[in-house]
């Protein structure tokens, strides 16, 4: 078997996990099998994808082939970024100190928060009669 510059790592925000492939190549970017601008609309998500390969000034150097499920667009973006600054790691180590000052190797802990019993939501109280 032929070895190959290709890496795996893997991504998660809130309910949503992604599957990272990066290599070198021409910058084409791949989502569940359609163009990354295709699947994000929003020019937030797309911002928030790319910036792992801008910080490292890679963007029309490497691959990315990505596969998500869970969650919303804007979880499913959050977990393409966490795997992708992953995968630049593994592909070079030398890159752990620019990525980690940027904070794109934290996972993001923030998830919804539980309903509670006696409440019709996490915060939200029934309301108070008082007569």
């Amino acid at each position: 078997m032929p070895e190959t510059n290709e890496v795996r790592a893997t991504g998660r925000r809130k309910e949503a996990s992604a599957s990272v492939w990066i290599k070198p190549g021409t910058g084409r970017f791949t989502v569940n099998g359609r163009d990354l601008e295709d699947y994000f609309q929003r020019e937030a998500d797309l911002i928030l994808i790319k910036k792992p390969l801008k910080l490292v000034e890679k963007l029309g150097e490497i691959d990315v082939k990505a596969s998500v499920k869970g969650g919303g667009l804007s979880g499913q973006a959050g977990a393409i970024r966490h795997g992708l600054a992953r995968a630049l790691v593994e592909l070079d180590p030398d890159l752990r100190p620019v990525i980690k000052k940027a904070g794109l190797l934290t996972r993001d802990p923030r998830a919804k928060e539980r309903k509670k019993y006696g409440q019709p939501g996490a915060r939200k109280r029934f309301q108070y009669s008082k007569r």
